[in-house]
């Protein structure tokens, strides 16, 4: 035992002196090449003293980042988060200037905007050299990891022998989406976990594949409550209006999502799905968790020790060499969204929206910064030994809104995120107790041109003109629901409440047209209650048929003073709620399931007056988006409402054999379930591979109860993990394998 520790003591002083090394040749070089950047004397040094000033410049660069750093950008955590990754680069530069006046012979010199970019590269060549030296060495590997997690933690007792759960949600990804990107080869470590290979075999699978069913309204906001919190009960879209308090409601805002979060909790009278030594990472709600970071609902309170919105992006700031691989990464992600719109416009690509404006950076944000800070938190979350954790990756759902869910650009997108998994399963054996890895989605995305760009005018448009209100001659944009922009404007402080004012009408009289995916909400604020369809004929005689009768409408929910509520589709058709099973009617293209989703909606006190669903061809699966999104969901309609849930094998069945997962509020039931097996009996700590499920020697080693799909995988298709695009920096998190910087 002392003579390994021995050895790890060499080895790691060993690594230490070879950065120290490598950072003053880099000094050398830098100052060979930047001419206002010196190490020498005004009337010239030998080329000793050279050297001697580039060692001690590199060395006090390397303890003053170990040291003062972590200090600096604690004090600077009240800075908004793009701003606070702008003024690492200038307090980095800083603290290169004081180690070159820390030289007893004030040598060195370097003019500031030259500092800048010298301690730019030398953080990044520290960082890339202790790499490169202890990535086969598993004790610095593993003392690197625990170095990320929360010291607290890291004082208490090695952790429960009973398995942590972590819960990954891939925001947009639908079933048939991974199902398509693992027969492809885009996704290794997916295919490994199923069992997928080629024809020389397939390993044992250790994960097991399902699809379930999203309520009607199929986006994040309503799935994500209801699987943290167990509710998704009046929530009828990504944004609506309540006559009630004569607001409109979004999802993706801070102040809606608190109250939302509020409203579940008070129905359910539990506190959330990770109220138990929990950890919530980059979600719209908290879930009851302990930590939370990047969380939307808490995004408006002031910072207290109860809210730590902003800890997730200390935890990764905190070393400088993660800003500069990620500010390469934000790079050349707006480069390779600059490239793949043109090069969509010069082809002539069909369906298209417009991605010029802000949305590069929006795009670059969603993934690179937001997927870099989420998984350094869940990483440190794993290493601390947490019970529950749940996080969202926004990434691929923001790029398929802009590209299409089977583009290129998407698949990617998919590409970085199976690399990110495998990463998350390597941490998971070095953390202080086995983890059993859930991946899930909280709904797809459905293809299809834009409703704007088919026929010439939006849903707003169309109501008007029902209505007999003047249309404007040219029609105007949606506004987007993407879920990546309000973290943006969480990330830069900007309010979001005021989005919400250009929703509300001229005049009271005018009706409220809001648009969430293909799912349309039409509310008239003068009238208190929510209108029957007797009231609105009487109001506007042409505006039903008007909206039933246009190509691109599905079907219309309103409420019927005689019948309760009905269906209105086109050519007449109105049927009642209770006698859809028997007569679908509109609803039959958009398969089973459908009528059940929409008399649920019907009971929603907050329902609109009009409940819009667009156009859905089931041959290909296209929608027709109220918004401006060539992939969308919010409504009915191919698969948007087809998420997966991605499991262990060690977990029981979700649900018996030939039943489907119904809603996000069963989800929740069967993610609690499985929390409450890791309490139960578990293999000894001794017959448990380190961040590995406990096997289970009975029934789980015979048959599942779903058979698990083989998927022949292409290799021929991409050259897995390895095959990242130029400029793409290979993961940017925190390197597990890189040394700290003390020399």
């Amino acid at each position: 035992m002392r003579a390994g520790r021995w050895r790890g003591i060499a080895s790691q002083v060993g690594r230490s002196v070879a950065v120290w090394a490598v950072s003053t040749v880099t000094l050398l070089v830098l100052a060979g090449l930047l001419p206002d950047f010196r190490l020498r004397s005004a009337d010239g040094d030998s080329a000793t003293d050279i050297a001697v000033t580039a060692a001690f410049g590199a060395g006090a660069f390397g303890l003053l980042s170990a040291l003062v750093w972590p200090l600096l950008v604690r004090l600077l955590l009240l800075v908004p988060a793009f701003v606070l990754g702008l003024l690492v680069f200038a307090l980095n530069g800083a603290l290169l200037l004081l180690a070159l006046r820390l030289n007893p012979a004030e040598r060195g010199a370097a003019a500031p905007e030259t500092a800048v970019v010298v301690a730019a590269v030398m953080s990044a060549v520290a960082s890339a050299t202790g790499a490169a030296l202890a990535v086969r060495d598993d004790d610095a590997y593993r003392r690197r990891l625990y170095r990320l997690a929360d010291r607290r933690r890291r004082r208490q007792p090695p952790g429960p022998a009973t398995p942590g759960t972590l819960f990954l949600q891939l925001d947009g990804v639908g079933h048939d989406v991974l199902l398509d990107a693992v027969g492809k080869g885009l996704m290794p470590a997916v295919a490994r976990w199923l069992g997928a290979g080629d024809e020389r075999g397939a390993a044992r699978p250790s994960h097991r594949l399902t699809p379930w069913r999203t309520d009607w309204s199929s986006q994040t906001g309503a799935s994500q409550l209801g699987i943290l919190h167990g509710s998704t009960f009046d929530v009828p879209a990504f944004r609506w209006y309540e006559k009630d308090t004569q607001e409109v409601m979004v999802s993706n805002r801070p102040t809606s999502a608190a109250e939302l979060q509020r409203r579940a909790v008070a129905r359910t009278g539990d506190g959330g799905l990770l109220a138990l030594d929990g950890a919530s990472r980059g979600n719209l709600f908290g879930g009851g968790a302990d930590e939370q970071a990047l969380v939307l609902s808490i995004a408006t309170r002031r910072r207290s020790r109860e809210n730590r919105s902003r800890a997730g992006y200390f935890a990764y700031f905190s070393d400088p060499a993660n800003a500069v691989r990620t500010a390469l990464s934000f790079v050349a992600e707006v480069g390779r969204e600059i490239g793949q719109s043109t090069r969509s416009r010069l082809r002539k690509e069909r369906p298209r929206v417009s991605r010029g404006g802000l949305y590069p950076f929006v795009r670059a944000f969603a993934t690179v910064v937001e997927r870099d800070v989420v998984v350094a938190a869940v990483m440190g979350d794993m290493l601390a030994g947490r019970t529950a954790i749940y996080a969202d990756l926004v990434a691929y759902d923001e790029v398929a809104h802009h590209s299409g869910p089977f583009s290129r650009d998407a698949e990617k997108v998919l590409q970085r995120l199976d690399r990110a998994l495998a990463l998350i399963e390597k941490v998971a054996e070095h953390a202080p107790r086995p983890y059993r890895i859930v991946v899930l989605s909280d709904h797809g995305q459905s293809p299809g041109e834009t409703f704007r760009a088919r026929y010439g005018l939006t849903l707003g448009d169309l109501v008007r003109a029902g209505c007999g209100l003047p249309v404007p001659r040219r029609a105007r944009r949606t506004h987007s629901g993407a879920e990546a922009r309000a973290a943006v404007r969480a990330a830069l402080r900007i309010p979001v409440e005021a989005d919400a004012e250009r929703q509300r009408p001229g005049r009271r009289s005018e009706p409220i047209v809001l648009a969430s995916g293909n799912l349309g909400l039409v509310s008239f604020p003068d009238v208190p209650h929510r209108m029957s369809k007797e009231e609105i004929d009487a109001r506007h005689p042409a505006l039903l048929s008007t909206l039933a009768n246009h190509p691109g409408i599905g079907f219309l929910l309103v409420r019927s003073e005689r019948h309760g509520g009905v269906v209105l589709g086109a050519y007449g058709a109105e049927i009642p709620l209770d006698e859809l099973d028997d007569r679908p009617g509109p609803l039959a293209a958009f398969g089973p399931g459908a009528a059940a989703v929409v008399r649920r909606a019907h009971t929603f006190p907050h329902a609109a007056d009009i409940m819009v669903n667009s156009f859905h061809d089931p041959a290909d699966g296209e929608v027709l988006a109220f918004e401006e999104q060539i992939g969308s969901h919010g409504g009915l309609g191919g698969a948007q409402s087809k998420p997966f849930l991605l499991f262990p094998l060690v977990l029981s069945a979700p649900v018996a054999d030939g039943e489907e997962i119904a809603g996000a509020e069963q989800v929740h039931r069967v993610l609690r379930r499985w929390l409450r097996e890791a309490d139960g009996p578990q293999v000894p700590v001794d017959q448990v591979t380190p961040g590995r499920a406990p096997v289970d020697r009975g029934p789980v080693d015979q048959a599942p109860a779903h058979p698990v799909e083989r998927i022949p995988v292409d290799r021929t298709t991409v050259d897995d993990s390895r095959s990242a695009a130029p400029g793409d920096a290979p993961f940017a998190v925190p390197d597990p394998t890189a040394p700290d910087k003390t020399v």
